[in-house]
């Protein structure tokens, strides 16, 4: 398959799955995927001389626990099939995966995105979990010391302050704490 015949069947496939696409370039898409969890995943599709590139960003490089973060992606590699984590020299987490030209067609396109949102969505809030652990108990505490919304916090509960009625232990002096969750 030639490369302007991979940004046909590229083109067909996202129009067919009601997906809107952004051009960057002649040969690059960007796509976002809904979610639940990550409420949504940029995913950008090039198209090379030899294979299609997809890469999606799913977090930021972790404030803690590097090596548990890092570990718990290379095991999760293991089972994943179309795609894989990896990260990139700051240490922000990806998802990646390559189609040969050959390859593309809408089905090997529905598996590797598929793969993505799964693994994207279903995989944050483990990831957030592990290497922004103290940033989401700050936030636990930061808003139940000033009464604010806990909603979105919801998938941490088991990280909620067990002394959250302590002002002294809710870190009532520390306003920066609201701004160190990632996607802030």
């Amino acid at each position: 398959m030639s490369t302007p015949e991979a940004k046909e069947q590229i083109e067909e496939y996202l129009s067919a799955a009601g997906i809107e696409a952004q051009r960057v370039d002649e040969r690059t898409f960007v796509v976002e995927l809904p979610g639940e969890r990550k409420l949504r995943t940029t995913v950008s599709v090039r198209v090379g001389d030899h294979s299609v590139s997809l890469n999606a960003f799913v977090a930021r490089h972790p404030d803690e626990n590097h090596a548990a973060v890092y570990r718990w992606l290379l095991e999760r590699n293991s089972r994943m099939g179309a795609a894989c984590y990896c990260v990139d020299h700051l240490g922000d987490i990806y998802l990646s995966a390559r189609i040969p030209l050959e390859g593309v067609s809408a089905q090997a396109l529905d598996r590797v995105m598929g793969t993505i949102l799964s693994h994207a969505d279903g995989d944050f809030n483990k990831i957030l979990e592990l290497g922004f652990r103290t940033s989401i108990e700050k936030e636990w505490r930061w808003r139940l010391s000033r009464g604010e919304p806990t909603a979105n916090l919801a998938a941490f509960q088991h990280l909620a302050p067990t002394d959250a009625g302590d002002p002294a232990a809710a870190d009532a002096g520390d306003p920066a704490a609201a701004d160190d969750l990632p996607g802030r």
